[in-house]
Order: C-alpha cells, then structure tokens, then sequence
C-alpha cells in the first residue's frame, strides 16, 4: 500500500514583518527587520529594551468583544489560521476528517501573570473567568479547532523553540496514517513581557544591543551576542494529495518528511558536535527519500547565540558533506527575531514560499561572517534558486534538546 502523500494547500501568518504571508514574505525578501524598541515602561528594568512585536496588532484584524476572552497567542493562532483556511479555498469536508495541530512553546504567559497581578490588588474577583482557557498551552489549538468544527483530533505538541516545526510534523503523520485529510497546523507564541524577558537576559541569552535594535539578530556574525524576542506565528493547511487534487486546490508544494532526535547533553546549550542534528538531518532525508544532492536550499534554526550558530553550522556540514556547498543557506530570525514555538512555523512558510518562487531569502546583519561557520550562507540579497524539482529543509531546535527537521519538495 502506498504511503499517502501531504501537500500545502494553504498559508497564513502575522509576523514583526507583516499582518499576513504577503507583506511578511515582501519584507524579508527585501531584508527589512521587524526588531524594535519597546514603548513599556518596564523596560528600564531590564538589561534588554528591544524585541520584535508583530507588524499589525490584533486589534486591528479583530473584534475587540472576541479578543478579551483570548490570550494573545491565541489571537494570533485565530489570524493565522483564518487567513491560511482562505487560502486553501475554505475546503467543505467531513468535520471528522479535519484535524488542528498547533503549538506554542510556553503557552498563555501573558494572561498568567497578568491575572496574577489582578488577584494581588483586587482578590479572587478580580481574576478573570477566562483565566484557564486562556493561560492552557493548548488554547490556540484549541480555539481554532472549535472554529473549524475540527473533528479528527486537536493536538499541541511542546518542545520549546522546535514546537511550530514539531506540530508540522505531527500533522504530517496523522494525513499519512489517514486519521484525517486536512490538517491546520503550525505554532504561535506571545511571550513579549518583562518576567520571560528577564528570565531569557539572567541566561545571557538576549542580545543588549540597545543603541542598534534593527541589527542584534545578527546568526553567523562573528560579534553576535544573543537572540532577538519575537511574537506571532504562522499555520499552513495540509492536505492529503488525492483529496486536494479532487476538490481543485492550489497546491505550492510537498511536505516529503521529517526527522526527529534529541540531544540528551544538556537542558539549554546545544550539543557542541551537533550530532543529534546531523541524525534528525539524515532521517528527515530518509523519510522523504532525498538524497544530499536534492537539497538546494535550507532555513536554518540560527537564532544568533554565540554557540548555537556555530553548532548548528557545523553539523549542517557534517550532516550533508560535499552537497552542503550548493545549498543556499537563510537565517531569517535576523529579521523576525526569535518567535519561539512559533518560529519552525513562520519558516515553514518561508520555505514554501523559497520553493513557490526560487528565491532564498537573505541573512542581514553579518558584517563579519565567523570563520567557523563554513556553510554557505545566503547574505544580504535573496538568491535564485535552481529550476526543476527541488528540494529545501527547515531546521528547529528546543531548550531540551529537541530537534525537528523538515523536507519540503516542488511537486
């Protein structure tokens, strides 16, 4: 029996570059940077006062009754998913074989501690009815599965900054082991708030590039000094070939695989000789039945630490040989920042995007290229890509040690 097959029948997004796929691709093709100054006054009380909030405010793409019984992840998960279901052409299916798989790394932040706040000054009736279905990590799912109506299962998978990718993955699986024909998947996050933000700067994690916020998102520079804070998040619409190509879909692309491992060496640092990248790497590859030759693009985790960058890079090169010299290589955090469980999908996007059009995003903001990263990075000015089929991975990898690589492939 053959294995069924999942396309890309849809996409949406609100990004620090866009309020949709649009004017979110249009900006990063044209390196702009979505990292900002904050305007909160708690700023001041953190070493960092920067960080790249989304381009368009829910406020102004909902109805502000709907948006006070939803966190802020929540929001986004809603506009994204709204926009990708139009993208797909609003298919008319059985409810029972339609499936949500969206993620968040850290879930309802916001909401938690604002309520915590409101019980210290005003009591128990001062919390928010609310409060639960807004602070669950899986209420972005969750809402946008009881919008739909969905039916075959709504899940949310948590592994810190790999969870968007994750989700993609998990839908991948449950259209192949028919459990369902469509699937709206992807990851959200809105953690842009004093207590996480702190918490990342006690872990020097944060890039404190006050004097220049637009380039702190620097991967692969040689002065990088952290990762940029960002918020929003992407869904895609999944769809099992035969039933996309029945009901007329506009396909962009193949989901052709995914590899999963995990590092077992520490709970935030990445494994120094990336070995459990270049396993995720060559089982993503054996999933899709790609060979290195295939690949031709790749958007990298590269969240611009010191030694994450260079990890990653080394192990893309291990993992790929003498075939990682023609793979054009995109660090697009260096303009949306760092959206956490969000970022596997806003770059799942980008890739599909890259395939759609032939065109590798660039990588802003390396002055100084590390002499340790030998990859081939695509820098400054996005690159055309080679016609006829071709094939691009998306990498993502969590405090933990999660590591999620994805195989997409032109039809």
């Amino acid at each position: 029996m053959s294995q069924r097959r999942v396309v890309v029948t849809g996409l949406g997004a609100t990004t620090p570059l866009g309020g949709d796929v649009a004017s979110t691709w249009a900006a990063l093709i044209a390196g702009k940077s979505g990292v900002r100054l904050l305007t909160e006054d708690w700023r001041e009380l953190l070493p960092v006062h920067f960080a790249a909030r989304v381009a368009t405010e829910p406020a102004d793409q909902m109805e502000r009754v709907e948006m006070r019984r939803l966190d802020r992840s929540e929001q986004f998960a809603l506009i994204a998913s709204r926009e990708a279901w139009k993208d797909a052409g609003s298919p008319d299916l059985d409810k029972e074989r339609l499936g949500v798989v969206i993620a968040s790394g850290i879930g309802g932040v916001i909401t938690l501690l604002d309520q915590f706040d409101n019980f210290k000054e005003k009591g128990a009736r001062g919390v928010s009815p609310h409060t639960v279905p807004m602070l669950m990590p899986n209420g972005p799912a969750a809402n946008v599965g009881l919008e739909l109506q969905a039916k075959a299962g709504v899940h949310t998978p948590v592994s810190a900054c790999a969870s968007g990718a994750e989700a993609i993955g998990y839908a991948l699986e449950m259209i192949r082991s028919n459990r369902a024909d469509v699937i709206v998947s992807g990851g959200v996050e809105a953690a842009i708030h004093q207590l996480p933000m702190a918490g990342f700067a006690a872990m020097k994690a944060l890039s404190t590039r006050n004097d220049a916020p637009e380039r702190a998102s620097r991967p692969y520079d040689a002065d990088r000094d952290g990762f940029v804070l960002g918020e929003g998040g992407g869904v895609l619409i999944l769809e099992e070939y035969e039933h996309a190509k029945a009901r007329g879909a506009k396909i962009y692309c193949e989901l052709v695989g995914q590899g999963l491992s995990s590092d077992g060496y520490h709970i935030a640092a990445p494994d120094p000789d990336g070995s459990g990248v270049q396993r995720a790497i060559k089982f993503a590859l054996s999933d899709a039945k790609l060979s290195t030759k295939d690949i031709v693009h790749l958007n990298a985790h590269a969240t611009s630490t010191p030694a994450g960058d260079v990890a990653e890079a080394n192990a893309l090169r291990l993992a790929l040989g003498k075939d990682s010299d023609h793979v054009a290589v995109s660090a697009t955090k260096s303009m949306t920042g760092h959206l956490l469980g969000g970022a596997g999908a806003i770059e799942s996007i980008f890739i599909v995007k890259a395939l759609q059009v032939r065109l590798a995003p660039p990588t802003i903001n390396i002055e100084k290229l590390d002499p340790a990263v030998t990859i081939d990075v695509v820098r400054d000015q996005p690159r055309q890509l080679p016609a006829g089929q071709i094939a691009a991975l998306n990498d993502s990898f969590g405090f933990g040690g999660h590591n999620v690589v994805l195989a997409f492939a032109t039809l």
